[in-house]
């Protein structure tokens, strides 16, 4: 499993040239129209799998407005908190980290202005002692980091024992090498330098990563694109895919 467990042989999973890259974009992060607006287009996506995930997992009303209320959430590779507001939103104390610290200072001042309390921390999740999350989020993410195994442990390490994990990952696939990297990138979807498609990690290759750390991953479902829906969850796992996790000796 060489794109898995590929990366250093330490603990660190932050690659500086990363981190860089992402803290570059860090002031047009919240700009629907610039260079993040793919991100933009796929929250929406992503956040109506995990909206039922939650609900799925904690038995939850579907109709509540406030389904994470009393529950800690953490979200890894925040960048400046698309994912982490909305989280918020839905009742959740929500903390997030990312390596870029320019990242975290736009997320701490769009949180201010949209008067929402969220921790925002910069660092590696491996240096972190952080435990006892009742969920843990990692939205494409784990193909940026230099230690892919040392990350899924932190990520499991955060997670309370009955806790719900959620990965996103694009795909390593002949498609996902065309549209995504070639096609996006060039055309100026994604900035350039973006994605490095040797680094994709496919579903296959994260459910043994995940069962090492001892979460069981979920059936994963496809993020796909056409020219009618644009972005949707889809059966369709080639360019882009999202799943569950969860301990595999969860308490009753």
């Amino acid at each position: 499993m060489n794109n898995a467990t590929a990366g250093n042989t330490t603990g660190d999973t932050i690659r500086p040239d990363e981190a860089a890259h992402f803290g570059a974009l860090a002031a047009d992060w919240w700009d629907a129209k610039g260079t993040s607006a793919m991100l933009h287009r796929l929250n929406p996506v992503r956040l109506a799998f995990i909206r039922d995930a939650i609900d799925t997992h904690w038995a939850g009303d579907p109709a509540s407005i406030r389904p994470l209320a009393g529950k800690r959430v953490l979200d890894v590779g925040c960048g400046a908190g698309l994912l982490c507001e909305p989280l918020a939103r839905l009742g959740a104390q929500v903390t997030g980290i990312d390596a870029a610290q320019e990242n975290i200072a736009a997320a701490q001042d769009h949180a201010k202005a949209m008067e929402l309390n969220i921790d925002y921390r910069h660092g590696d999740i491996a240096a972190m002692d952080l435990t006892g999350f009742d969920m843990v989020c990692a939205l494409e993410v784990i193909e940026h980091v230099a230690n892919k195994r040392a990350f899924a442990g932190a990520l499991a390490g955060a997670l309370a024992a009955d806790g719900l994990m959620i990965v996103s990952s694009p795909n390593r696939t002949a498609q996902s090498r065309l549209l995504l990297v070639e096609a996006a990138e060039r055309l100026g979807r994604i900035p350039r330098g973006t994605h490095c498609w040797d680094d994709f990690i496919t579903p296959d290759e994260l459910r043994t990563l995940l069962a090492e750390t001892g979460l069981a991953m979920g059936e994963p479902r496809g993020i796909g694109w056409s020219p009618m829906k644009g972005l949707h969850l889809s059966g369709d796992l080639s360019l882009n895919y999202i799943a569950t996790a969860t301990q595999t000796t969860r308490t009753a």
